[in-house]
């Protein structure tokens, strides 16, 4: 536990990475859709969709945690939004183990706890979550 992962792959948000999440989940949103209305909001331009945000942040990590392993994910909690993504930032992912147990109804795989966190060029913190994951247990060294 405790092992942190500081992930390789970085991705720059494009306006066609918000659009196609809008349109594909129905969410209609004007702050996400609508650049005339965005801009009289607080923020002054569109917000990206934090539904994308979150799968960015899950997708920038499965490649160091849970690819060829994976049985299924449990389940995600605490995801938070603390700053918002606008067309044009960088984002970079890190993962903390933040707890390790054995499957009690599978003997061959275990439980890992991921804490999660995305951050733009500016280190801000834009997403954070907890996911569960089963994962399949490596064989005993023998």
């Amino acid at each position: 536990m405790g092992d942190a992962i500081a992930h390789d792959i970085r991705r720059t948000v494009t306006e066609t990475d918000n659009l196609l999440i809008s349109t594909l989940t129905h969410n209609p949103q004007p702050l996400h859709l609508d650049a005339e209305y965005a801009a009289g909001t607080e923020f002054g331009r569109t917000v990206v969709n934090s539904t994308f945000t979150f799968a960015l942040l899950v997708g920038l990590s499965v490649g160091d945690t849970t690819l060829g392993t994976l049985v299924a994910n449990l389940g995600y909690d605490k995801v938070v939004m603390p700053h918002p993504v606008f067309v044009g930032d960088t984002m970079r992912a890190e993962t903390e183990v933040a707890e390790l147990r054995a499957s009690r109804s599978r003997p061959l795989a275990g439980i890992v706890v991921f804490r999660h966190s995305l951050r733009n060029q500016r280190d801000e913190v834009v997403c954070s979550c907890l996911r569960s994951a089963l994962l399949h247990r490596r064989p005993a060294a023998g």
